[in-house]
């Protein structure tokens, strides 16, 4: 078998903590449409973000505040169906975890299904620990 027709395999949460063990470096960036999706997905990149700085990069907003659900998941979505063996992890934006641990697990629930995305990524210390525990 060729290496073009080999199947390429999506990394999951145990292949980075094996990563991790075993010493190997793990590359993380940035992305936040399709073709940067399939460019950092082609460039090898083990952990793909599409961060909340959308607003700013893609969206022309002064910051990321006004950054809504509805936005992150269009631009997810957009690098899911781009990426066939990087791990993505979205951003939760703004208000979307910070009223409560059960509106926080709702929207993680909500972005995690509608996007196909791997992982949530909040902001916070020990401020959103019963939110991460929930």
């Amino acid at each position: 078998m060729s290496e073009q027709s080999a199947e390429i395999k999506k990394l999951l949460i145990s292949d980075l903590w094996k990563m991790k063990d075993e010493g190997k470096k793990i590359t993380m960036i940035t992305a936040y449409s399709y073709p940067q999706g399939l460019i950092v997905d082609e460039a090898g990149i083990d952990i793909i973000l599409v961060g909340d700085s959308l607003g700013m990069v893609e969206l022309g907003y002064r910051d990321t505040v006004p950054v809504t659900m509805d936005e992150m998941l269009s631009h997810t979505k957009a690098v899911v169906r781009a990426v066939k063996r990087a791990h993505i992890v979205g951003d939760m934006p703004f208000m979307s975890y910070q009223i409560s641990a059960q509106e926080a697990v709702y929207n993680a629930g909500r972005f995690l299904q509608e996007s196909g995305m791997d992982a949530v990524k909040l902001e916070g210390g020990r401020e959103r620990l019963e939110a991460i525990q929930t």
